[in-house]
C-alpha cells in the first residue's frame, strides 16, 4: 500500500472514509499482529501511514527521524517516507487540543485525570500540560509507577475537575461490555467538582461515559472531531502541503451526519413508519422499524407476543432488538410507542442517534387492533397521558406534525443539518 492505517483491530475505523474526503489517494486499512509489525516496518513498503492502537510506541525504534513534538509526547501516529528514510510525527496532539477547544473546556489550573496508559494517554498528558493543567494524574486498572488504581482515584482524587478517557472501554462492538461500570470506564457521579470530559473513542459517537456527562449538563465530546482533526494534519504531512481552510469542520459535519442515526419516537399512530420511510428514501438511508424487526425475530405478530408473554416479555424482546439496531450507523429508525419507557433503550439509541419525538395531536391518533396497548380511543388517551412527558424528556428535538409528510421530513432534515 502507498497510504493507509496500521493497527491490531480496525473493523470500527472511520479513517478510510475521512481520508477519502481529504485527498484522492487510496487509503488502506491493514491489521497487523504484534509479530507482524517489525517485518512490516522493516519493509517500509509505503509512502505514508497512520498508526493506531496498540502500535504508537512499537513503531518508534524503526524510525530514522522523530519530530520533536512526537518525542515530547512519546508516541507516533503518522509516518512519512522521504528518500528512503522514515519520519515520525504525532498529529493526535493537534486533534485532542482542537477537540477540547471546540467544547470550550478550559484545562487551565484544573486537576486532570487521564484514564488509560497507552499512546493516547501520552498525548493527553502533553496536551493537558500545554493547556495549563494544575495537576495531571494517570489511572489504570492496577497501580504501578506513575499510575494510580481506580480505587485510589475514588478514595483520594474525587476532586478531579476534567476526565479524559483514552481506554477502548465502550468502543464498538461492545458499548456495554464488561468493565468497571458496564461499558463505562469510571463512575463520574463520584466527582462533584467535575467540569467536563473528553473521550478518545469515536465509535459509537457517544459512549456511556459521554452520555453520563451529558446527563449532568457538562461540556463533553466523543473522539470523532479529534479523529478528523488528526487526519487533516496527517494528510498535510502525507502530501507536504496545507489543506484548504475550513476542511476540518466540513469533513467532520459530513462524517457525523453520515454516521448518526435519525431515531423517531412517539405514540402509536403518530406516523413514525410513514415519515421514516419517506425520510430514508429522500436521504438514501436504510430504514429500520423496530416493531417489524421484533415480528421477524419472533415469527409472529406483536399481539401474539402480548398474548403469550405479556407486556413484560414483549419489552424484553423489544430491548434486545433496540440494542441490535442501535449499533448501526446512518439509518433511519422508527421505534415502538413504548420503547422510550426503558432507560437502557433510550441510552442505546442515543449512542449513535438523535431522537425526534413526532408529536401528533391526541385527537389525530387512530386506534388499531394490531397495537395491543392502543387498540381503543380510551387506551390511546391513557398511553398519551402516561408517556407524553417521557417523550419530551428523552428526545433531542420535538417535531409537531400534521398530515404534510414533506413538511415533517423537511423539519427533521433542517434540525439534522442535512
Amino acid at each position: 500500500m502507498k497510504y493507509g492505517l496500521i493497527g491490531e483491530h480496525l473493523p470500527h475505523s472511520f479513517s478510510k472514509e475521512i481520508h477519502a474526503r481529504l485527498a484522492p489517494y487510496e487509503y488502506i486499512l491493514t491489521e497487523l499482529t504484534p509479530d507482524e509489525v517489525g517485518p512490516f516496518m522493516e519493509r517500509a513498503d509505503f509512502n505514508a501511514i497512520n498508526v493506531t492502537i496498540p502500535y504508537k510506541q512499537t513503531v518508534i525504534p524503526y524510525l530514522d527521524h522523530i519530530d520533536e513534538h512526537a518525542k515530547a509526547v512519546g508516541a507516533v501516529n503518522t509516518i512519512v517516507k522521504r528518500d528512503g528514510k522514515l519520519y515520525g510525527y504525532n498529529t493526535d496532539f493537534y486533534g485532542m487540543s482542537v477537540l477540547i477547544e471546540r467544547i470550550g473546556l478550559s484545562l487551565k489550573d484544573k486537576k486532570v485525570l487521564i484514564l488509560g496508559t497507552g499512546g493516547t494517554c501520552l498525548t493527553s498528558i502533553a496536551v493537558s500540560n500545554a493547556m495549563g493543567a494544575r495537576e495531571v494524574l494517570i489511572a489504570g486498572r492496577s497501580a504501578k509507577e506513575g499510575v494510580i488504581s481506580y480505587d485510589e482515584v475514588y478514595a483520594n482524587h474525587a476532586d478531579a475537575e476534567v476526565i479524559i478517557n483514552t481506554t477502548p472501554c465502550g468502543m464498538f462492538p461492545y458499548p456495554d461490555g464488561a468493565s468497571h461500570i458496564a461499558g463505562c470506564p469510571i463512575d463520574i457521579s463520584k466527582f462533584p467538582k467535575l467540569c467536563g470530559t473528553v473521550d478518545a473513542v469515536y465509535n459509537p459517537l457517544r459512549t456511556n461515559f459521554i452520555l453520563n456527562t451529558e446527563d449532568r449538563g457538562l461540556p463533553c465530546e466523543g473522539g470523532l472531531y479529534m479523529l478528523v482533526a488528526q487526519a487533516v494534519k496527517a494528510c498535510e504531512y502525507f502530501l507536504d502541503t496545507p489543506l484548504e481552510e475550513g476542511i476540518l469542520d466540513r469533513v467532520f459535519d459530513e462524517i457525523r451526519a453520515e454516521k448518526e442515526n435519525i431515531v423517531l419516537t412517539g405514540m402509536p399512530g403518530s406516523g413514525k413508519s410513514t415519515v421514516g420511510l419517506s425520510l430514508a428514501e429522500t436521504l438514501g438511508r436504510p430504514f429500520i422499524d423496530t416493531d417489524t424487526e421484533i415480528k421477524k425475530k419472533c415469527g409472529c405478530e406483536i399481539s401474539e407476543i402480548f398474548e403469550k408473554q405479556g407486556e413484560a416479555g414483549f419489552r424484553e424482546i423489544e430491548a434486545e432488538v433496540v440494542r441490535e439496531v442501535a449499533m448501526t450507523n446512518g439509518a433511519v429508525i422508527a421505534t415502538g410507542g413504548g420503547a422510550i419507557l426503558r432507560d437502557d433503550n433510550v441510552r442505546a439509541l442515543r449512542r449513535n442517534g438523535r431522537l425526534y419525538f413526532l408529536n401528533r395531536a391526541l385527537e389525530a391518533l387512530i386506534p388499531t387492533d394490531d397495537r395491543p396497548l392502543a387498540s381503543t380511543v380510551e387506551a390511546i388517551k391513557r398511553r398519551f397521558e402516561e408517556r407524553y412527558d417521557r417523550y419530551l424528556a428523552t428526545c433531542g428535538c420535538e417535531i409537531k406534525i400534521d398530515e404534510n409528510i414533506e413538511h415533517t421530513v423537511s423539519s427533521i432534515r433542517k434540525d439534522f443539518h442535512i
